[in-house]
Order: structure tokens, then C-alpha cells, then sequence
């Protein structure tokens, strides 16, 4: 079983939770961008959690599949027909051997998943399928997908998968938005509803002034142009320091907000470094990672200190969201 690549796009990779444990060896976690996004895709078809699936940036690819599938789409919602018919994304769907899917260009949000029956099989590197395009490891040969590749996808008994999804009438889009998208906090300035990022003060926190973790919190910030799957780049009030931004290197996590010599925030993503030397003001808990995940350049954010309890409580809470997708097959 196999899905072969008729079209590429600037960005898609196989991606899965992440390459855990090797962090002290240099290579970086990786693994989707989007998690919530990820486990949903592949709750809806009845994969393992760890699964590894296809992202895609602002675009999806053209593909074909050379055996019946079982697939979802999650994430950014991407124009998306299969043999020219359009599909919807968060249901489970099937494609006959021989289908061609087609994916567009985004019209909100950054990144869609794909995610197979049995899921991509490609073969794992140090515990994970995920692609590290930067090491060269994961994925297929570890790069972004081109025109022509095969992926070999697992072992899945389609029509058994199928029967059961059509008898529970499980073949229909998810309807509630908070188990489409994951549950997210905003903050409403005025006229301005904006994506609120719940942080965990630390671990360098007392290398800013009282005005720095003020401005942090109450002011607005910016996604630039100088945002990948590796880190987000803000732009907004400088954040004062008692003596500047360099710190002796320690490790990195995702989430991590760092703040450079100019002030300004660097928010982690899943491609970060193992360690960095700029003080860290913060850290993005996991349960809002996913919403950053999805901002482009030009949106605006803003931020807020919570416990590390309340921190726990919102990834729970996450997670018990795709599970209960999951435990319906």
C-alpha cells in the first residue's frame, strides 16, 4: 500500500509526535507543528497516537492513492476534492485505489495533515518518522516531499475500518468547533478579539525587570516574516532586562520564549534548537502551542502567567478533546 506524490508543494514532510531522547545527542524534537491538529487527524481514522502523518504549509499536495484508504484532514482548511468531488476536513473518508486527492491553498491558518489507515510507513530514524529536513534524517530521505515520491503507508484492513466507521455513521464532519480546533483562550482589547498564549513564568524570569514581565503580559505582539517550523519571531513592546539577554546556554523545550539582546520575544516551535543562550521569560504551555502553530505573519498575539497546575489542567483537558474521537471506533 502506497500514496505516490503527483504534485508538490513548497512544504510537506512526514511528521509524527516527535523524536523524544536524543536532545542531549543535538537532534532536535521535530515532529507536527500543530499536535492537537495532529492526534485528530489521526483519531479519525483510528490510528495509534503516534502515527506519523502529512503536513503541509499554506498548500496541499496532489496525490494519488494506489490502494482503498481510509483518510482525514485536520488543521488548516484547504479547498480539497478527491476525483474532482470536494471532500470536507475532521471526517473520515475513503478513497478507492486509484483516486487522485487534490489540496488548495489555505484560506485561514497555516498547516493541514493528512493522515492514512495504518498511517505513513516510512522508516523511523531514532524512534521517529519525523522529518528533520535541517539533520537530514526522517521522513522520506529526509526532506520535504517531491514530485514522484512514493510513501509506503502501514498495514490497515480498510474495509474492516471502514464497516465500522459507516455502521456507527461516523462518515460525517465533526460539528462541535472546540473538538475540530482544540479549546483555546482569547483576550478581547476593545474592538480586538486576540489569541491569548497561557505561559509558565520561567525559568530565567528574574532577569526582567518589573516593567519587562508587565509589558509581557499586557502588551501585543506581532507575528513577523521571520517565523518557520523552528521559532516565531515577535514584534511588540521590548522587554527590559536588569543585565541583558545572554545567559550561559542551557536546554531549549517547545514553548520556550526567549527574548533577544532587542527585546523581543522568540517563541519555540517544533523544529527548536536543543539549547539557546538567550533568557528565557517564559514558556507557551503545550495546550496553546497548537493555536501558534496555526497564526501567519502579521497576526497578533498576546500573552499570560499561569500555573504550572493550571498548565497540566489545559493539556488534560486537550487531550481528553481527540480521545474521545479515538474511542469511537
Amino acid at each position: 500500500m502506497s500514496i505516490t506524490v503527483l504534485e508538490p508543494v513548497p512544504l510537506t514532510t512526514v511528521q509524527d509526535a516527535g523524536r523524544v531522547g536524543y536532545a542531549a545527542q543535538g537532534y532536535r524534537r521535530c515532529g507536527a507543528a500543530d499536535s492537537y491538529a495532529y492526534h485528530l487527524a489521526n483519531a479519525l481514522v483510528g490510528n495509534d497516537p503516534g502515527a506519523a502523518v502529512l503536513e503541509s504549509t499554506l498548500r496541499g499536495p496532489a496525490l494519488r492513492f494506489e490502494a482503498d484508504t481510509v483518510f482525514s484532514l485536520t488543521g488548516a482548511e484547504s479547498p480539497a476534492a478527491l476525483d474532482g468531488v470536494p471532500v470536507p476536513y475532521y471526517a473520515p473518508l475513503l478513497a478507492k485505489a486509484g483516486s487522485t486527492l487534490k489540496i488548495g491553498v489555505a484560506a485561514s491558518g497555516l498547516r493541514s495533515y493528512l493522515a492514512v489507515g495504518g498511517g505513513i510507513a516510512t522508516p523511523p530514524v531514532l524512534g521517529s518518522r519525523a522529518t528533520d529536513v535541517k539533520c537530514g534524517i526522517g521522513g522520506l530521505k529526509g526532506r520535504k516531499l517531491a514530485k514522484g515520491d512514493t510513501l509506503p503507508t502501514g498495514v490497515c484492513d480498510t474495509a474492516a475500518l471502514w464497516r465500522i466507521i459507516t455502521a456507527k455513521h461516523l462518515d460525517r464532519p465533526l460539528r462541535d468547533k472546540a473538538v475540530c480546533r482544540g479549546t483555546h483562550s482569547v483576550r478581547v482589547q476593545g474592538a480586538q478579539t486576540l489569541p491569548l498564549l497561557r505561559t509558565v513564568p520561567g525559568p530565567q524570569d528574574a532577569a526582567f525587570t518589573a516593567q519587562g514581565l508587565h509589558d509581557f503580559t499586557h502588551g501585543i505582539y506581532t507575528l513577523t516574516p521571520n517565523c518557520d517550523r523552528m521559532a516565531c519571531k515577535l514584534a511588540g513592546p521590548p522587554l527590559a532586562m536588569h543585565h541583558g539577554a545572554d545567559i550561559l546556554s542551557d536546554g531549549i523545550v517547545p514553548g520556550s520564549v526567549q527574548v533577544s539582546a532587542d527585546g523581543q520575544p522568540i517563541v519555540m516551535l517544533a523544529d527548536h534548537q536543543t539549547t539557546g543562550g538567550y533568557a528565557k521569560i517564559a514558556t507557551v504551555i503545550s495546550a496553546d502551542l497548537p493555536a501558534l502553530a496555526q497564526l501567519r505573519p502579521g497576526q497578533r498575539v498576546c500573552f499570560t502567567f499561569v500555573t504550572p497546575a493550571q498548565a497540566v489542567q489545559a493539556a488534560r483537558k486537550q487531550t481528553a478533546l481527540w480521545q474521545q474521537v479515538r474511542n469511537r471506533l
